[in-house]
């Protein structure tokens, strides 16, 4: 399988959620069985060897791909989730929007002890890049190493990835221009 057939198979839905958008519908990616186990496949080959200790996952799609990854590595999973979502301790990473902030928290204890974790982080899609910045330096925060942050989707017009590379390296698998 190819790059061009992993492309194919995210659907494209035109002027969601308002005009001029372009969202970019994994279901269908995930609904694919084969097309699903390449995408695990390609970035469990990439990270293999690399010892990884955790793969971290942001809330909600990052979820699917990260655990799935997690299991295919045999690593832990720690998900990275909106402010006010997780039932314990935990610790924050506010970002800007373009009309305010938000934050990202994980638990206090989601590295379980081990010093220097080696973490890859993991979402379907990068965009501005706001929220996987969080993401990064919150993982940072708590004395851990974000090896990477993968991503199914780069819709490269958008520029996130430039928002990235100053904290970690950035891997995709599929990119687009425009929005």
């Amino acid at each position: 399988m190819n790059k061009q057939q992993i492309a194919d198979s995210i659907r494209a839905i035109y002027d969601y959620p308002k005009p001029g958008i372009i969202f970019r519908d994994i279901t269908t990616l995930i609904g694919d069985a084969k097309i699903f186990y390449e995408v695990i496949e390609i970035f469990k080959n990439r990270y293999q060897g690399q010892k990884i200790d955790f793969v971290a996952g942001i809330e909600a799609r990052g979820f699917v791909f990260g655990a799935a990854l997690s299991y295919a590595m045999g690593v832990g999973f720690i998900p990275i989730r909106k402010k006010g979502k997780l039932p314990y301790t935990t610790v924050s990473e506010k970002y800007s929007l373009e009309y305010g902030f938000d934050e990202v928290e994980m638990h206090i204890d989601a590295f379980r002890g081990v010093e220097n974790a080696r973490v890859v982080l993991v979402d379907d899609l990068i965009a501005t890049g706001g929220t996987a910045e969080a993401s990064v330096k919150l993982i940072k925060s708590m004395s851990a190493q974000c090896i990477e942050a993968a991503f199914v989707i780069n819709l490269k017009g958008l520029e996130g990835e430039k928002r990235l590379t100053p904290y970690t390296q950035v891997f995709s698998i599929v990119e687009y221009e425009g929005k």
